[in-house]
């Protein structure tokens, strides 16, 4: 049987190894890191060759570029999604306790990452941009990306911590059941 406090009816254990845990969030993050890329290959694999062979000519794609872009944006929400979905689900299931907690220590794992990443990026500029060298064409006007970006910005932002809180929630259910079996 599980101890419960007197006051409030949790198990004791709460107290001692409640709260954020660092090991599972990052477990967490990196689960979320691998689902992504799985799914984001898994998508270009299987989207590249649809797309591709859905146009005759190249005025074709252009024309149809603004559909192209939404339906890209709506899969890659998609994948974040599972991906932090996942990951919170692990952090969940390693804690014993507080397992939305665990899913936003998931989502804060990979927005920090993501900054560094992103001010590396800036900071070193030019030097290693290996795409550049590349002959791929470029966006027409970087200016008008303005509203959209920041509104795919704060569309990821807001979703991927939803999805990373509600695994979380998810895999800390399986620890409830344990609990109210043992008290059964």
């Amino acid at each position: 049987m599980v101890e419960r406090n007197s006051e409030d009816g949790r198990p004791r254990g709460r107290e001692k190894f409640g709260g954020f845990n660092w090991g599972a969030a990052f477990f967490g993050w990196l689960v979320a890191t691998a689902v992504s890329v799985l799914l984001l290959a898994l998508v270009s694999a299987i989207g590249g060759p649809i797309a591709g062979s859905s146009f005759n000519s190249g005025q074709q794609a252009a024309s149809a570029a603004g559909t192209i872009g939404i339906v890209a944006g709506i899969v890659f929400l998609l994948v974040l999604a599972l991906a932090y979905y996942a990951g919170g689900y692990v952090a969940g299931r390693m804690s014993r306790f507080d397992g939305g907690r665990q899913g936003l220590g998931v989502w804060i794992i990979g927005l920090v990452i993501t900054i560094l990443l992103a001010v590396a990026g800036a900071l070193l500029g030019s030097q290693f941009n290996v795409l550049s060298q590349l002959s791929l064409p470029t966006i027409p006007n970087a200016g008008s990306l303005g509203i959209g970006a920041l509104v795919t910005l704060v569309l990821v932002l807001v979703v991927t911590v939803l999805a990373a809180m509600a695994g979380g929630k998810a895999g800390r259910r399986y620890h409830r059941r344990v609990d109210h079996a043992i008290d059964a």
